[in-house]
Formats: C-alpha cells, sequence, structure tokens
C-alpha cells in the first residue's frame, strides 16, 4: 500500500536532528512532502529543494507562534505538524531537583501544547489537517528512575487525545506513536557498556520493566513509518488513537 496525501503539504517537524525526527524527515522528502525541520539548533542536512532549517526552542511559546505564522505566510498552509522534539532526564524521585523536573516538562509538554495550540489556530478555519505526537510507552506504564519522562509523556499524550477531541468537529486529526526503546542516542546514553541493547530485549526484573517479545530494539525509522501512516490519507478515519510501536514491551496496543 502506498502512503498518500503527502505531495507538496508542508509539514512542520519538531526535533528533527536526529534520531525519529532526523528518519521522519527523509520519509517525507521521499514522500513529496514540503518539510520545515526545526529543531533546539537548526538541523544539519544535505541541501533539499523542499526541505527548509530552522532553529526552535519549543519551550518557547511565542517562538512556536512565530515559526508557525512564518511559515505559513513564506510556504503556505501547514498541512501537518509532528511533535518529536522530547528530553530525558532520569533518575529516583528524591534525586530530581526543581529545576530538572521543569526542563523536562518545558520540552516535552509545554512544548507540545504550544505547538498544538499554535496549529490549532491556523488550521481550524481551513478545516483540515493532522497532528502527530511522538510520546513514549513510558506514558502508559511506570518506569521506575524516569518518573519525570514518563509523567510528561503521559501529559503529552492526554493533551494530544484532548486537542484531538477539540479539532476532530472542524476535521483535524490528532493522534499519537508511543514507541518503546529505540536505537537513538537518547537510548544508548543510558547504557553502561556494550550489553546495553542485550539487557533491554532482555527486560530487567530487578527495576519491573519486561523485555520485547520481539527481541530487537526499533530502529528511528520504525517509528516514522508509523507516523507517516497516521499523517497519509489511508489514516483519514483515525483520531485521538494512541499507537504503540514498541515490539510488544508493554503488552498492550
Amino acid at each position: 500500500m502506498k502512503l498518500t496525501g503527502f505531495d507538496g503539504t508542508v509539514t512542520l517537524v519538531t526535533g528533527a536532528a536526529g534520531g525519529i525526527g532526523a528518519a521522519l524527515v527523509q520519509l517525507l522528502l521521499d514522500s513529496g512532502a514540503v518539510v520545515v525541520a526545526t529543531d533546539r539548533e537548526a538541523p544539519v542536512r544535505t541541501a533539499h529543494p523542499r526541505l527548509h532549517l530552522h532553529a526552535l526552542d519549543v519551550s518557547d511559546a511565542a517562538a512556536v507562534d512565530a515559526r508557525v505564522h512564518a511559515v505559513e505566510a513564506e510556504l503556505g498552509p501547514i498541512g501537518f505538524g509532528v511533535n518529536v522534539a522530547g528530553v530525558l532526564q532520569v533518575g529516583e524521585v528524591t534525586g530530581i531537583s526543581d529545576a530538572q523536573w521543569r526542563s523536562v516538562f518545558a520540552v516535552n509538554t509545554d512544548g507540545v501544547f504550544h505547538l498544538g495550540r499554535a496549529l490549532a489556530r491556523v488550521m481550524t478555519p481551513r478545516r483540515r489537517g493532522a497532528i502527530v505526537t511522538v510520546s513514549s510507552n513510558a506514558a502508559g506504564v511506570p518506569r521506575h528512575g524516569m518518573a519525570a519522562y514518563a509523567a510528561s509523556k503521559a501529559a503529552a499524550t492526554m493533551f494530544t487525545r484532548c486537542l484531538g477531541l477539540e479539532l476532530a468537529p472542524h476535521g483535524i486529526r490528532c493522534n499519537i506513536v508511543a514507541p518503546g526503546s529505540t536505537l537513538t542516542p537518547m537510548q544508548t546514553g543510558m547504557w553502561a557498556d556494550d550489553q546495553g541493547a542485550q539487557r533491554v530485549i532482555a527486560g530487567t526484573p530487578e527495576t519491573f520493566k519486561a523485555g520485547i517479545p520481539l527481541g530487537k530494539l526499533a530502529n528511528p525509522e520504525d517509528v516514522a513509518q508509523a507516523v507517516m501512516f497516521l499523517l497519509s490519507d489511508q489514516a483519514g478515519h483515525i483520531a485521538m488513537s494512541d499507537l504503540y510501536v514498541d515490539g510488544g514491551a508493554t503488552l498492550r496496543g
């Protein structure tokens, strides 16, 4: 099945400098979309006539509003928006500082709110568009030493579903992709040695974390492909969905 609906569609992606975001940008370009790729520092990529690179701090509401309005003025109506930007803070609750907690929520939750609100304001009068938030399976399953990350992703997930409820009558679809362990720098940065992947796949009973039934980590493209589906015409009757892409790790859909 060939996914459709991308040709010439202006698409704004946050967190596009690497990992899932970078993989998504490439798939969007391959599908004919006009891509505005953003990250805290402008992504570095090979030049492409349909690719526009910008620095964007999603925790800054005014900056997000300004970027959305600039894209609309310079490139045309934004058809798709994807929240990929995210940060990780690990550590037990007793050791997390107020500043660390706020910094995680500023990106993972506030950033999703800022972009969702800005896109809702421009998409609603047109009565079309699609928004996908890349959350995490940690939003639905408690994780030892990841309280700030899991809580921020849970908030982003529920915000996106609530936004989807408000926008559905206007023909705008909002959905969530919830990855599990994915081979990105965020994941490998938590590994102490070269056995990190094997431990993640096997699970760690001492921290009550299940393994991955499929027996492998996701690649960024695995998650990006799920985002592409939810943006596409083929997902035209899917709204407020929370699609887990984790190899069965959470034992839920």
